[in-house]
Protein backbone atom coordinates (compact mmCIF):
# COMPACT_ATOMS: atom_id res chain seq x y z
CA UNK A 1 0.00 0.00 0.00
CA UNK A 2 1.06 3.58 -0.59
CA UNK A 3 1.89 5.70 2.43
CA UNK A 4 3.19 9.11 3.46
CA UNK A 5 6.96 9.44 3.21
CA UNK A 6 9.22 12.43 3.81
CA UNK A 7 12.68 12.32 2.26
CA UNK A 8 14.86 14.80 4.10
CA UNK A 9 17.95 16.74 2.98
CA UNK A 10 18.60 14.94 -0.28
CA UNK A 11 20.11 16.43 -3.39
CA UNK A 12 17.23 16.50 -5.90
CA UNK A 13 17.65 16.15 -9.65
CA UNK A 14 14.24 17.43 -10.68
CA UNK A 15 14.41 16.32 -14.32
CA UNK A 16 16.54 19.19 -15.60
CA UNK A 17 18.78 20.46 -12.78
CA UNK A 18 20.31 19.49 -9.44
CA UNK A 19 18.93 21.16 -6.31
CA UNK A 20 20.85 20.82 -3.05
CA UNK A 21 19.41 19.86 0.32
CA UNK A 22 15.71 19.52 -0.42
CA UNK A 23 12.85 17.76 1.33
CA UNK A 24 10.31 15.84 -0.75
CA UNK A 25 6.98 14.72 0.70
CA UNK A 26 5.03 11.96 -1.01
CA UNK A 27 1.60 10.73 -0.03
CA UNK A 28 -0.12 7.80 -1.70
CA UNK A 29 0.80 8.01 -5.39
CA UNK A 30 1.69 11.70 -5.54
CA UNK A 31 4.47 14.16 -4.77
CA UNK A 32 2.81 16.51 -2.29
CA UNK A 33 5.56 19.05 -1.67
CA UNK A 34 9.17 19.92 -2.52
CA UNK A 35 11.01 22.42 -0.35
CA UNK A 36 13.32 23.10 2.57
CA UNK A 37 12.57 22.11 6.17
CA UNK A 38 9.12 20.74 5.40
CA UNK A 39 7.04 19.86 8.48
CA UNK A 40 6.82 16.15 9.28
CA UNK A 41 3.28 14.74 9.06
CA UNK A 42 2.32 12.65 12.06
CA UNK A 43 1.98 9.44 10.05
CA UNK A 44 5.03 9.91 7.81
CA UNK A 45 7.97 7.60 7.39
CA UNK A 46 11.08 9.81 7.41
CA UNK A 47 14.07 8.89 5.26
CA UNK A 48 17.42 10.61 5.68
CA UNK A 49 18.59 11.64 2.22
CA UNK A 50 21.95 13.01 3.32
CA UNK A 51 24.65 12.01 0.84
CA UNK A 52 22.01 10.74 -1.58
CA UNK A 53 20.33 12.02 -4.73
CA UNK A 54 16.61 11.76 -5.49
CA UNK A 55 15.58 11.55 -9.14
CA UNK A 56 12.43 10.94 -11.16
CA UNK A 57 11.88 7.34 -12.15
CA UNK A 58 13.74 6.51 -15.35
CA UNK A 59 11.90 6.13 -18.68
CA UNK A 60 13.10 3.59 -21.26
CA UNK A 61 11.95 5.16 -24.52
CA UNK A 62 12.46 2.07 -26.71
CA UNK A 63 11.70 -1.49 -25.67
CA UNK A 64 9.87 -4.52 -27.01
CA UNK A 65 8.09 -5.71 -23.90
CA UNK A 66 6.36 -9.07 -23.91
CA UNK A 67 6.11 -10.12 -20.26
CA UNK A 68 5.43 -8.95 -16.72
CA UNK A 69 8.80 -10.43 -15.77
CA UNK A 70 10.54 -7.95 -18.07
CA UNK A 71 8.71 -5.07 -16.38
CA UNK A 72 9.87 -6.39 -13.02
CA UNK A 73 13.47 -6.47 -14.24
CA UNK A 74 13.11 -2.90 -15.48
CA UNK A 75 11.78 -1.64 -12.16
CA UNK A 76 14.46 -3.15 -9.93
CA UNK A 77 17.03 -1.09 -11.85
CA UNK A 78 15.09 2.16 -11.47
CA UNK A 79 13.16 2.16 -14.76
CA UNK A 80 9.60 3.00 -13.74
CA UNK A 81 8.16 3.37 -17.26
CA UNK A 82 8.83 1.46 -20.48
CA UNK A 83 7.66 2.59 -23.92
CA UNK A 84 7.14 -0.50 -26.07
CA UNK A 85 7.87 0.15 -29.74
CA UNK A 86 5.97 -2.68 -31.33
CA UNK A 87 4.63 -6.12 -30.57
CA UNK A 88 1.64 -8.43 -30.60
CA UNK A 89 -1.40 -6.37 -29.65
CA UNK A 90 -3.02 -8.90 -27.31
CA UNK A 91 0.24 -9.51 -25.46
CA UNK A 92 0.96 -5.81 -25.16
CA UNK A 93 -2.51 -5.04 -23.79
CA UNK A 94 -2.32 -7.87 -21.27
CA UNK A 95 1.07 -6.84 -19.92
CA UNK A 96 0.05 -3.18 -19.79
CA UNK A 97 -3.11 -4.11 -17.87
CA UNK A 98 -1.02 -5.86 -15.22
CA UNK A 99 1.24 -2.82 -14.94
CA UNK A 100 -1.79 -0.60 -14.38
CA UNK A 101 -2.87 -2.59 -11.32
CA UNK A 102 0.46 -3.38 -9.65
CA UNK A 103 3.35 -1.33 -8.32
CA UNK A 104 5.99 -4.07 -8.20
CA UNK A 105 6.58 -3.77 -11.97
CA UNK A 106 7.30 -0.84 -14.27
CA UNK A 107 4.50 1.03 -16.03
CA UNK A 108 4.04 0.40 -19.75
CA UNK A 109 2.90 2.32 -22.83
CA UNK A 110 2.43 0.37 -26.06
CA UNK A 111 2.52 0.76 -29.84
CA UNK A 112 1.00 -2.65 -30.70
CA UNK A 113 1.60 -3.45 -34.41
CA UNK A 114 4.05 -1.19 -36.22
CA UNK A 115 3.32 0.13 -39.70
CA UNK A 116 5.34 -1.44 -42.50
CA UNK A 117 5.03 -2.23 -46.19
CA UNK A 118 3.80 -5.66 -47.34
CA UNK A 119 6.84 -7.92 -47.06
CA UNK A 120 8.74 -5.25 -45.15
CA UNK A 121 10.64 -5.37 -41.87
CA UNK A 122 10.02 -7.19 -39.54
CA UNK A 123 8.16 -9.50 -41.91
CA UNK A 124 11.28 -11.63 -42.30
CA UNK A 125 10.66 -12.83 -38.74
CA UNK A 126 7.24 -14.12 -39.79
CA UNK A 127 8.89 -16.22 -42.49
CA UNK A 128 11.07 -18.02 -39.94
CA UNK A 129 8.33 -18.43 -37.37
CA UNK A 130 9.45 -15.86 -34.80
CA UNK A 131 6.43 -13.59 -35.33
CA UNK A 132 2.79 -14.22 -36.16
CA UNK A 133 1.45 -12.61 -39.35
CA UNK A 134 0.45 -8.98 -38.87
CA UNK A 135 -1.32 -6.26 -40.90
CA UNK A 136 0.69 -4.03 -43.23
CA UNK A 137 0.10 -0.78 -45.12
CA UNK A 138 0.03 -1.11 -48.92
CA UNK A 139 -0.28 2.61 -49.67
CA UNK A 140 -1.39 6.01 -48.35
CA UNK A 141 -5.06 5.22 -48.91
CA UNK A 142 -4.81 2.52 -46.21
CA UNK A 143 -3.07 4.67 -43.60
CA UNK A 144 -6.12 6.09 -41.86
CA UNK A 145 -7.73 2.68 -41.41
CA UNK A 146 -4.45 1.22 -40.14
CA UNK A 147 -4.09 3.91 -37.47
CA UNK A 148 -7.76 3.54 -36.50
CA UNK A 149 -7.17 -0.19 -35.99
CA UNK A 150 -4.18 0.54 -33.74
CA UNK A 151 -6.32 2.91 -31.67
CA UNK A 152 -9.03 0.24 -31.40
CA UNK A 153 -6.51 -2.30 -30.12
CA UNK A 154 -5.17 0.12 -27.49
CA UNK A 155 -2.07 1.80 -28.94
CA UNK A 156 -0.61 4.73 -26.98
CA UNK A 157 1.71 5.78 -29.85
CA UNK A 158 2.40 4.70 -33.42
CA UNK A 159 5.54 2.90 -34.58
CA UNK A 160 6.55 3.18 -38.25
CA UNK A 161 9.20 0.92 -39.80
CA UNK A 162 11.46 2.55 -42.39
CA UNK A 163 13.88 -0.22 -43.27
CA UNK A 164 15.13 -1.14 -46.73
CA UNK A 165 17.13 -4.14 -45.52
CA UNK A 166 20.56 -2.50 -45.41
CA UNK A 167 21.09 -3.28 -41.73
CA UNK A 168 19.95 -6.90 -41.84
CA UNK A 169 21.77 -7.74 -45.05
CA UNK A 170 19.11 -8.18 -47.73
CA UNK A 171 16.81 -5.82 -49.58
CA UNK A 172 13.13 -5.58 -48.66
CA UNK A 173 10.16 -3.37 -49.49
CA UNK A 174 9.71 -0.17 -47.51
CA UNK A 175 6.98 2.43 -47.09
CA UNK A 176 6.70 5.28 -49.56
CA UNK A 177 7.00 8.85 -48.33
CA UNK A 178 3.35 9.44 -49.25
CA UNK A 179 2.33 6.54 -47.03
CA UNK A 180 4.46 7.70 -44.10
CA UNK A 181 3.01 11.21 -44.35
CA UNK A 182 -0.51 9.77 -44.35
CA UNK A 183 0.29 7.64 -41.30
CA UNK A 184 1.74 10.60 -39.40
CA UNK A 185 -1.27 12.77 -40.23
CA UNK A 186 -3.71 10.06 -39.17
CA UNK A 187 -1.85 9.48 -35.91
CA UNK A 188 -1.61 13.17 -35.07
CA UNK A 189 -5.29 13.65 -35.80
CA UNK A 190 -6.00 11.05 -33.12
CA UNK A 191 -3.52 12.44 -30.60
CA UNK A 192 -0.78 9.84 -31.07
CA UNK A 193 2.94 10.58 -31.22
CA UNK A 194 4.89 8.76 -33.93
CA UNK A 195 8.26 7.02 -33.78
CA UNK A 196 10.10 5.59 -36.77
CA UNK A 197 12.64 2.78 -36.99
CA UNK A 198 15.63 4.59 -38.55
CA UNK A 199 18.86 2.57 -38.51
CA UNK A 200 20.02 4.11 -41.81
CA UNK A 201 20.73 7.64 -42.99
CA UNK A 202 18.16 7.38 -45.78
CA UNK A 203 15.51 6.25 -43.28
CA UNK A 204 16.33 9.15 -40.96
CA UNK A 205 16.10 11.61 -43.84
CA UNK A 206 12.76 10.18 -44.92
CA UNK A 207 11.34 10.22 -41.38
CA UNK A 208 12.36 13.85 -40.89
CA UNK A 209 10.89 14.93 -44.22
CA UNK A 210 7.63 13.11 -43.50
CA UNK A 211 7.05 14.70 -40.10
CA UNK A 212 7.69 11.73 -37.78
CA UNK A 213 8.12 12.90 -34.16
CA UNK A 214 10.83 10.54 -32.89
CA UNK A 215 13.72 8.78 -34.63
CA UNK A 216 13.89 5.41 -32.91
CA UNK A 217 17.61 4.69 -33.50
CA UNK A 218 20.37 7.04 -34.58
CA UNK A 219 21.43 6.36 -38.19
CA UNK A 220 24.43 4.04 -38.10
CA UNK A 221 25.05 2.71 -41.61
CA UNK A 222 27.78 5.31 -42.21
CA UNK A 223 28.91 8.81 -41.34
CA UNK A 224 25.93 11.20 -41.21
CA UNK A 225 26.65 14.34 -43.18
CA UNK A 226 26.03 17.79 -41.74
CA UNK A 227 22.92 18.29 -43.87
CA UNK A 228 21.18 15.36 -42.15
CA UNK A 229 22.24 16.53 -38.70
CA UNK A 230 20.98 20.05 -39.38
CA UNK A 231 17.72 18.75 -40.84
CA UNK A 232 16.97 16.83 -37.64
CA UNK A 233 17.66 19.95 -35.59
CA UNK A 234 15.62 22.26 -37.82
CA UNK A 235 12.63 19.90 -37.70
CA UNK A 236 12.68 19.66 -33.90
CA UNK A 237 12.86 15.88 -33.79
CA UNK A 238 13.60 13.66 -30.80
CA UNK A 239 16.20 10.90 -31.23
CA UNK A 240 16.58 7.64 -29.29
CA UNK A 241 20.17 6.56 -30.09
CA UNK A 242 19.86 2.97 -28.70
CA UNK A 243 23.63 2.68 -28.67
CA UNK A 244 23.53 -0.22 -26.25
CA UNK A 245 21.83 -2.37 -28.89
CA UNK A 246 24.76 -2.25 -31.29
CA UNK A 247 27.23 -2.27 -28.40
CA UNK A 248 25.56 -5.42 -27.11
CA UNK A 249 25.66 -7.15 -30.47
CA UNK A 250 29.33 -6.30 -30.84
CA UNK A 251 29.99 -7.28 -27.21
CA UNK A 252 31.91 -4.16 -26.32
CA UNK A 253 33.03 -3.98 -22.68
CA UNK A 254 29.88 -2.17 -21.54
CA UNK A 255 27.79 -5.35 -21.34
CA UNK A 256 30.42 -7.21 -19.33
CA UNK A 257 30.91 -4.14 -17.15
CA UNK A 258 27.21 -4.17 -16.27
CA UNK A 259 27.22 -7.89 -15.51
CA UNK A 260 30.25 -7.61 -13.26
CA UNK A 261 29.28 -4.42 -11.39
CA UNK A 262 28.54 -5.48 -7.77
CA UNK A 263 25.88 -2.76 -7.53
CA UNK A 264 23.94 -4.35 -10.38
CA UNK A 265 24.77 -8.05 -10.54
CA UNK A 266 22.75 -9.19 -7.47
CA UNK A 267 19.54 -8.04 -9.17
CA UNK A 268 20.32 -9.20 -12.71
CA UNK A 269 18.20 -11.82 -14.41
CA UNK A 270 20.12 -15.13 -14.10
CA UNK A 271 19.02 -16.14 -17.60
CA UNK A 272 20.51 -12.92 -18.98
CA UNK A 273 23.79 -13.52 -17.17
CA UNK A 274 23.96 -17.05 -18.56
CA UNK A 275 23.12 -15.93 -22.10
CA UNK A 276 25.72 -13.17 -21.96
CA UNK A 277 28.40 -15.58 -20.78
CA UNK A 278 27.48 -18.07 -23.49
CA UNK A 279 27.74 -15.46 -26.22
CA UNK A 280 31.02 -14.16 -24.85
CA UNK A 281 32.65 -17.59 -24.81
CA UNK A 282 31.29 -19.02 -28.04
CA UNK A 283 30.87 -16.19 -30.55
CA UNK A 284 33.39 -13.39 -29.91
CA UNK A 285 34.75 -13.33 -33.45
CA UNK A 286 31.27 -12.92 -34.92
CA UNK A 287 30.30 -10.03 -32.69
CA UNK A 288 32.90 -7.40 -33.54
CA UNK A 289 34.09 -5.43 -36.53
CA UNK A 290 31.28 -3.98 -38.70
CA UNK A 291 28.76 -3.79 -35.85
CA UNK A 292 31.21 -1.92 -33.65
CA UNK A 293 31.79 0.55 -36.50
CA UNK A 294 28.03 1.02 -36.85
CA UNK A 295 27.83 1.78 -33.12
CA UNK A 296 30.44 4.53 -33.55
CA UNK A 297 28.54 6.06 -36.49
CA UNK A 298 25.30 6.06 -34.48
CA UNK A 299 26.94 7.67 -31.46
CA UNK A 300 28.57 10.32 -33.63
CA UNK A 301 25.29 11.21 -35.36
CA UNK A 302 23.35 11.37 -32.09
CA UNK A 303 25.83 13.63 -30.31
CA UNK A 304 26.22 15.98 -33.28
CA UNK A 305 22.43 16.28 -33.47
CA UNK A 306 22.28 16.90 -29.73
CA UNK A 307 24.83 19.71 -29.97
CA UNK A 308 22.56 21.46 -32.47
CA UNK A 309 19.61 21.19 -30.09
CA UNK A 310 18.06 17.82 -30.92
CA UNK A 311 16.65 16.33 -27.69
CA UNK A 312 17.90 12.80 -27.03
CA UNK A 313 15.97 10.09 -25.19
CA UNK A 314 17.37 7.05 -23.43
CA UNK A 315 16.22 3.74 -24.88
CA UNK A 316 17.64 0.24 -25.03
CA UNK A 317 15.59 -1.60 -27.70
CA UNK A 318 15.49 -4.38 -25.09
CA UNK A 319 13.70 -7.55 -26.08
CA UNK A 320 14.95 -10.03 -23.50
CA UNK A 321 15.68 -12.73 -26.08
CA UNK A 322 18.50 -15.14 -25.30
CA UNK A 323 20.17 -14.33 -28.64
CA UNK A 324 20.58 -10.65 -27.81
CA UNK A 325 22.65 -9.30 -24.90
CA UNK A 326 20.51 -6.19 -24.43
CA UNK A 327 17.82 -6.67 -21.79
CA UNK A 328 15.37 -4.79 -19.60
CA UNK A 329 16.56 -2.63 -16.73
CA UNK A 330 20.25 -3.37 -16.38
CA UNK A 331 21.03 -2.46 -20.02
CA UNK A 332 19.57 0.99 -19.39
CA UNK A 333 22.59 1.79 -17.24
CA UNK A 334 24.79 0.77 -20.14
CA UNK A 335 22.97 3.19 -22.46
CA UNK A 336 23.51 6.02 -19.98
CA UNK A 337 27.21 5.20 -19.76
CA UNK A 338 27.54 5.15 -23.55
CA UNK A 339 25.80 8.52 -23.87
CA UNK A 340 28.24 10.05 -21.42
CA UNK A 341 31.22 8.44 -23.12
CA UNK A 342 29.96 9.84 -26.43
CA UNK A 343 30.01 13.40 -25.08
CA UNK A 344 26.92 14.18 -23.01
CA UNK A 345 27.39 15.38 -19.46
CA UNK A 346 25.79 13.15 -16.80
CA UNK A 347 23.17 15.86 -16.18
CA UNK A 348 22.27 15.91 -19.89
CA UNK A 349 21.99 12.12 -19.94
CA UNK A 350 19.74 12.18 -16.86
CA UNK A 351 17.52 14.81 -18.48
CA UNK A 352 17.22 12.55 -21.52
CA UNK A 353 16.26 9.71 -19.19
CA UNK A 354 13.51 11.59 -17.40
CA UNK A 355 11.88 14.89 -18.37
CA UNK A 356 12.75 14.83 -22.08
CA UNK A 357 11.32 11.35 -22.54
CA UNK A 358 8.13 12.40 -20.74
CA UNK A 359 7.82 15.46 -22.99
CA UNK A 360 8.42 13.49 -26.18
CA UNK A 361 5.55 11.11 -25.48
CA UNK A 362 3.22 13.54 -23.67
CA UNK A 363 3.56 11.80 -20.29
CA UNK A 364 2.70 14.90 -18.35
CA UNK A 365 2.41 13.21 -14.95
CA UNK A 366 6.01 11.94 -14.68
CA UNK A 367 9.63 12.55 -15.61
CA UNK A 368 10.10 15.41 -13.14
CA UNK A 369 10.03 15.99 -9.38
CA UNK A 370 7.37 18.61 -8.71
CA UNK A 371 4.24 18.99 -6.66
CA UNK A 372 1.27 17.10 -8.07
CA UNK A 373 3.23 14.62 -10.20
CA UNK A 374 3.42 10.86 -9.79
CA UNK A 375 5.66 9.59 -7.02
CA UNK A 376 7.81 7.49 -9.36
CA UNK A 377 11.14 8.13 -7.67
CA UNK A 378 14.66 6.81 -7.40
CA UNK A 379 17.00 7.47 -4.44
CA UNK A 380 20.67 6.66 -5.06
CA UNK A 381 23.82 6.91 -3.01
CA UNK A 382 26.20 9.57 -4.26
CA UNK A 383 25.77 12.10 -7.04
CA UNK A 384 25.03 10.81 -10.56
CA UNK A 385 25.26 14.38 -11.90
CA UNK A 386 29.00 14.10 -11.26
CA UNK A 387 29.37 10.37 -11.96
CA UNK A 388 26.67 8.67 -14.03
CA UNK A 389 27.55 5.27 -12.59
CA UNK A 390 26.40 6.47 -9.15
CA UNK A 391 22.92 5.83 -10.53
CA UNK A 392 23.70 2.12 -10.17
CA UNK A 393 24.01 2.43 -6.39
CA UNK A 394 20.28 2.36 -5.70
CA UNK A 395 19.03 2.96 -2.19
CA UNK A 396 15.24 3.04 -2.70
CA UNK A 397 12.72 2.96 -5.55
CA UNK A 398 9.12 4.14 -5.35
CA UNK A 399 6.51 3.30 -7.96
CA UNK A 400 3.37 5.44 -7.51
CA UNK A 401 4.47 6.09 -3.95
CA UNK A 402 4.92 2.40 -3.12
CA UNK A 403 8.36 1.42 -1.91
CA UNK A 404 9.75 -1.36 -4.09
CA UNK A 405 11.19 -4.52 -2.57
CA UNK A 406 14.08 -5.12 -4.94
CA UNK A 407 14.78 -8.58 -3.51
CA UNK A 408 11.25 -9.86 -4.09
CA UNK A 409 10.75 -12.06 -7.15
CA UNK A 410 7.69 -12.89 -9.19
CA UNK A 411 6.15 -16.23 -8.36
CA UNK A 412 6.29 -19.11 -10.82
CA UNK A 413 2.57 -18.70 -11.46
CA UNK A 414 3.00 -15.00 -12.23
CA UNK A 415 5.83 -15.75 -14.66
CA UNK A 416 3.72 -18.35 -16.44
CA UNK A 417 0.82 -15.94 -16.77
CA UNK A 418 3.13 -13.17 -17.97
Amino acid sequence: MSATTLIRQAAVFDGTRLLSRRDVLISDAEIVAVGSDLPVPADATVIDGTGRTLLPGLIDAHTHTTSVGQLRQALVFGVTTELCMGGDAATSRRVRAVAQTRDDVADLRIATVGATAPGGHPGQLVEIGLLAPFPTVAGPEYADAFVAQRIAEGADHLKIFIEDGTVIGHAMPTLSSETIIALVEAAHARGLRTAAHTWTRSAAQQAIACGVDVLAHAPSDGHSDQELVEAAAAAGKFVVPTMTTLAGMSLTPVEFELAEDPRLRPYADPDWLSALEHVRTTEPAQRVGPIAVQAMHGADAAVRMFRLGVPLLVGTDATGGADHPTTHGISYHGELALLVRAGLTPAQALTAATSTAATAFALEDRGRIAQGLRADLLLVRGNPVEDITALRDIDTIWRRGVRVDRRATLSAAELVRS
